[in-house]
């Protein structure tokens, strides 16, 4: 079970890191686009080169229309993408000042504690996630410039929100079998095994 949740945390991790290299590029380009728009229009070019300058700019050379939208939503779901991975091999923030001088058994409990605090939260997430998109669905709302469905962005958050309420919950279950057992089964302050 732990090598599904493995490879769907990274099959995830790729996903969203795919995503943020989509953004970096739609980003240069609207950026770009933007800089070469103004340098069209600037005297200088227009008394030099007015031809040129007004195809250029009949061609459509400008920032992309609704990159600030499109940034939105995959950013959304790019977070929402790399937090399974984050949570298998426990790769959250954590301070430990006082858990190296702790027993086994007390460390055990506070990570089954915090896992499963995790797990609702991502839970909870998940489902108001799944509502405000079915809100968005029945009120039609599109965004600004590109007129699309704002309900798509929560959609594809959704996604990454439900894997990573999966994964949580799974190692909350984990955490709770090490607890009963009084064993270790995943580390419990480190990365998990690869």
């Amino acid at each position: 079970m732990y090598r599904f949740f493995n490879g769907l945390s990274r099959f995830m991790a790729y996903l969203g890191g795919m995503m943020l290299v989509l953004l970096i590029l739609l980003t240069c380009i609207s950026v770009v686009g933007r800089s070469l728009n103004g340098f069209f229009h600037s005297g200088l070019v227009e008394s030099i080169a007015p031809g040129f300058a007004k195809w250029a700019l009949d061609l459509g050379v400008g920032p992309v229309n609704g990159d600030f939208e499109l940034i939105e939503a995959g950013v959304a779901f790019s977070i929402f993408a790399f937090m399974p991975l984050c949570q298998i091999t426990g790769g959250h923030a954590s301070v430990e000042l006082l858990s190296k001088t702790m027993s086994p058994f007390i460390n055990r409990l506070l990570q089954f504690i915090i896992d499963t605090v995790f797990a609702l939260v991502l839970l909870l997430i998940a489902v108001q996630l799944y509502s405000g998109m079915l809100s968005k669905m029945r009120s039609g709302q599109t965004t600004l410039l590109l007129e699309s469905p704002v309900w798509w962005g929560y959609a594809l958050s959704l996604v990454g929100a439900v894997v990573a309420a999966a994964v949580a919950i799974y190692i909350a279950f984990i955490r709770s079998a090490e607890l009963a057992g009084r064993k270790t089964i995943l580390p419990p302050f480190q990365s998990a095994p690869n």
